[in-house]
């Protein structure tokens, strides 16, 4: 069975990510597929600022916290990545918890979901970028939700039903790269032991 995790990539206050990811998990569960899909919530994971310094007293807190988020993102086999776009990126807290990662996340399929003025296009292209460093196979098809035409007021969630095509196009493609990935991983680790 895979182990897919759908990651809540925003910390703002009053973020529209929630909304969004919660679409995503139940759309996934409800396709009774084989696979196991859990949502991580980047503002749980306290990260510090990647190569700012830290405090003698807040140190054992911040290893704590990049450690729980390594051994978090390497529990899965892929990943649905939910990404809002600021000012034509992703934001600096998800590009920041991205850089404690590598060897967690190689040799895994990502699947990305946005939402912005362009439905996050520019997030998923600065996503893409990010994940050719880290060895992660991002998959083709996104989901992309407008905040003009898929958001009421920008911040009630209220998706257009042609969403369903590409949600399930992107997963059937995780899935599908999930699977033949963790096969690539299973052997490579037989021929090392």
């Amino acid at each position: 069975m895979l182990n897919i995790g759908i990651i809540l990539g925003s910390v703002r206050e009053g973020r529209n990510a929630e909304a969004v990811t919660n679409w995503v998990h139940d759309f996934a569960v409800k396709r009774n597929d084989d696979v196991t899909y859990e949502i991580v919530d980047l503002a749980d994971y306290q990260l510090p600022l990647m190569g700012a310094p830290i405090p003698e007293a807040q140190k054992q807190e911040a290893q704590s916290a990049i450690k729980a988020w390594s051994e978090k993102m390497a529990s899965f086999d892929g990943y649905i990545i939910v990404a809002p776009e600021y000012n034509h990126a992703i934001g600096g807290a998800l590009k920041n918890a991205l850089d404690y990662l590598k060897p967690e996340v190689a040799d895994k399929a990502a699947g990305l979901v946005g939402y912005g003025s362009l439905g996050g296009a520019r997030a998923h292209e600065n996503l893409r970028l990010i994940f050719g460093e880290l060895q992660v196979a991002d998959v083709q098809t996104a989901v992309t939700f407008s905040l003009m035409t898929d958001f009421e007021n920008f911040s009630v969630f209220k998706p257009a039903e042609y969403h369903a095509d590409n949600a399930n196009k992107m997963l059937d493609q995780v899935i599908a790269w999930s699977g033949a990935l963790k096969q690539v991983r299973e052997s490579v680790e037989a021929v090392t032991n």
